[in-house]
């Protein structure tokens, strides 16, 4: 397990680089908290460098929809993330539990 804190747009920066299809992605962002399986990372406009599109199936009991995350309009309200590589729910040495910095 590893902890790390990084400002929201450090946060963008490892969402790009190191979040990848299938790994299990946990977003608490101001009320909201997402756990889910990433489906996928649509990268930014390369113009504009908006439209990060994080897309999660989320595995909570009651909802479970896929759903689109930008995460560029929501940045600056991400409280944690906890990502496992991989997609192994069991895999807690390969946790990384990021803290946004304020």
């Amino acid at each position: 397990m590893k902890e790390i804190v990084l400002s929201p747009d450090e946060i963008i920066e490892y969402v790009r680089n190191e979040v990848k299809v299938n790994d299990i992605l946990e977003i608490s962002y101001n009320r909201v908290f997402a756990p889910g399986v990433v489906l996928g990372v649509q990268e930014e406009d390369p113009e504009s460098y908006e439209g990060l599109i994080l897309s999660l199936q989320l595995t909570g009991e009651l909802v479970s929809d896929a759903v689109d995350i930008d995460m560029h309009k929501l940045k600056d309200e991400i409280i944690e993330l906890y990502h496992i590589p991989g997609g192994d729910p069991d895999d807690k040495e390969s946790l990384i539990i990021i803290e946004a910095s304020l």
